[in-house]
């Protein structure tokens, strides 16, 4: 799921990991960002330490949890 987007996960991915926390890099008009899952865990502070572990500042990016996706019937 690293590297992929939100809204691309499959539904039996993203039912997979509903309520957990995802990384995902900041956008500025100076990086152009694609929103992209940097990191996925249980917290904030997992996020945060995989960012870190992989040499990267967690204040550059935003964290959000995983709703249930929407299905339409």
């Amino acid at each position: 799921m690293i590297g992929q987007s939100v809204d691309r996960l499959d539904l039996a991915t993203r039912e997979a990991v509903v309520g957990k926390v995802v990384a995902q890099q900041l956008y500025t008009p100076d990086n152009l960002a694609l929103q992209r899952i940097a990191a996925i865990g249980d917290s904030v502070k997992d996020c945060a330490q995989q960012l870190e572990a992989n040499g990267c500042d967690p204040l550059d990016y935003e964290f959000s949890r995983l709703n249930p996706p929407f299905l339409a019937r």
